[in-house]
């Protein structure tokens, strides 16, 4: 009888267990209205939860539609309070209409859904970033059709900013030099400074955990619970992306870097978990793009890559652009369909060469997706392996620009760190987290190269350097375009299509330009630069 009672007992405590459950579920919803390409945010209260682990053991899921849409979008949840008290769904609608949805709430066999509409109007935002359907080799905003110049600087810690006010400030000053994206690590530690001068200290840190740590401030053994997320250092990610998002700034979310091994392991349902929580948090959000990793081909191989990004290209409802960021540049998977375009890393300085050889191989994959050299040095720093003593200056790595934007590419630089982190005068920080001060003048000279693209249709233009001399390099949409930059003073001859055009210096160096008496083809030969350095010209056909 005591062994019957005892099996009783089991089985009642087994079927309590199955049907454990929370008191009650409350859905609310953030707006009724919400601007395309914003999102609307569908809250989950939860009374007395009682999931174990809230991260593991619940499921969120989402169904939405479109009125005039025959195909629904799904969308996945995520719990946004360390007790399970809180889950959030998030979707981003980019055409204006009428939208219904669902949501489901799992927990074991407890099942409960919500329904609702919300109405997504016409706004003003620039949307998500596309690669240019008719000029491939190019980006475009998609929510606008404007092009985007791309012009990036890398901010790896910049979430190590424990005064979200720095944060904001960094982003900020960064956007008024004309940068319109940063790069900075969602997960990442690192106990080497390269030699620069940043410490850490209470206000700020090299050690960013997106999970539970018994010891976060430990390097080599913080105690990291993968199966549970660190909810406040999320939503500060959340906060800068919407900041950031509201000045046209897009972030690339970088999953992992290379200096430190406190990750989940290549492949495992923890490093899985990860990913569908990120994407889960963070794709609503119309300005982000992914990066499977810093130097990844260091720690995860090529297989890796090529499944996880079509793994998170699966998740994301949005179908942000993603890409990876070896450290040989043949590690890219250019010819799959999650990668949305490179993301190099080449310090030599025969970069104009080096970016056209980089088409002709995105070429030979049959498929055409922009070319960028995301790391080709920052501004003074001087590692090893650079090429020779001034490799990275300023003004070195200014001229570097010029000749990755001939080629038709993109790049992207990082500040100097010579005003460091708890440094005297500690007003920098540079390509580690983001802040500077005015000693840093790099960037100022990479506004001038946005200025000239921006000031014609770049995006149509192709290398064409045969149709220039002297050393000078020239894109061109022949017979209507033609910008020629020239690396050093002198003159340059240029091919025509025959017609009138309008031809202006432009002052790689200041950004002043200077206006020529309208010239005509075939042949045309420029007067001398107008002063030393380096030097640009812009060709226009007269209408």
């Amino acid at each position: 009888m005591k062994i019957i009672h005892l099996q009783s007992l089991l089985a009642i405590s087994a079927a309590l267990v199955g049907r454990a459950a929370p008191a009650e579920i409350a859905f609310s919803q953030s707006a009724q209205i919400v601007e395309a390409y914003d999102f609307v945010e569908v809250t989950l209260t939860v009374t007395k939860p009682d999931a174990k682990n809230p991260f593991t053991d619940v499921a969120v899921e989402g169904r939405f539609e479109l009125a005039s849409d025959e195909e629904p979008r799904l969308a996945t949840g995520f719990c946004d309070a360390n007790d399970g008290g809180a889950f959030r769904i998030r979707f981003m609608p980019s055409v204006p209409g009428d939208y219904s949805y669902s949501v489901m709430y799992r927990q074991g066999d407890f099942e409960k859904m919500h329904k609702g509409t919300f109405r997504a109007e016409k706004g003003h935002r620039r949307g998500v970033l596309r690669v240019d359907p008719n000029y491939r080799w190019h980006f475009i905003w998609e929510g606008t059709g404007e092009h985007y110049y791309f012009n990036g600087t890398t901010a790896f810690w910049l979430m190590g900013w424990r005064e979200e006010r720095i944060i904001n400030h960094t982003i900020e000053r960064l956007q008024r030099m004309k940068i319109n994206r940063i790069r900075v690590l969602l997960a990442g530690a690192a106990n080497i400074l390269w030699g620069e001068p940043v410490m850490t200290g209470n206000n700020f840190t090299l050690l960013l955990r997106p999970w539970i740590a018994e010891k976060p401030e430990s390097f080599e053994q913080p105690g990291i619970d993968f199966t549970r997320f660190n909810v406040a250092y999320w939503q500060k990610w959340e906060r800068m992306l919407r900041f950031a998002r509201d000045r046209d700034v897009i972030i690339s979310a970088i999953l992992d870097i290379s200096t430190h091994q406190a990750q989940p392991k290549a492949g495992s349902e923890d490093e899985r978990r990860y990913i569908r929580y990120a994407v889960a948090r963070l794709a609503a959000f119309s300005n982000i793009t992914w990066d499977l990793g810093d130097d990844l081909d260091s720690y995860r191989d090529e297989k890796w890559t090529h499944e996880t990004g079509t793994l998170l290209m699966g998740l994301d409802p949005c179908k942000h652009l993603a890409s990876s960021h070896p450290v040989n540049r043949e590690h890219q998977d250019r010819a799959s369909q999650w990668f949305g375009f490179t993301s190099i890393q080449e310090w030599s300085r025969r970069q104009h060469a080096l970016m056209l050889e980089e088409r002709e191989i995105q070429k030979k994959t049959g498929r055409i997706i922009p070319q960028t050299n995301e790391e080709y040095g920052y501004e003074d720093h001087y590692p090893h392996w650079a090429p020779k003593p001034d490799a990275d200056s300023a003004e070195t790595l200014r001229r570097t620009a010029w000749e990755i934007a001939m080629a038709g590419a993109y790049g992207t630089a990082g500040e100097s760190v010579r005003r460091g982190v708890n440094i005297w005068p500690d007003t920098g920080g540079g390509w580690i987290n983001g802040r500077g001060d005015d000693t840093m003048i790099m960037l100022k000279g990479y506004e001038h190269i946005v200025d000239f693209f921006a000031s014609f249709e770049w995006w149509k233009t192709e290398p064409h350097d045969e149709l220039v001399n002297n050393g000078a390099y020239c894109l061109a949409m022949p017979g209507e375009i033609y910008a020629v930059y020239l690396p050093k003073e002198g003159d340059v001859t240029v091919k025509l299509e025959p017609g009138t055009y309008e031809p202006t210096w432009f002052n790689a160096f200041t950004g002043e330009k200077i206006p020529l008496p309208a010239v005509k083809g075939p042949v045309w030969t420029s007067p001398k630069t107008p002063g030393w350095l380096d030097w640009a010209l812009l060709l226009v056909k007269r209408p």
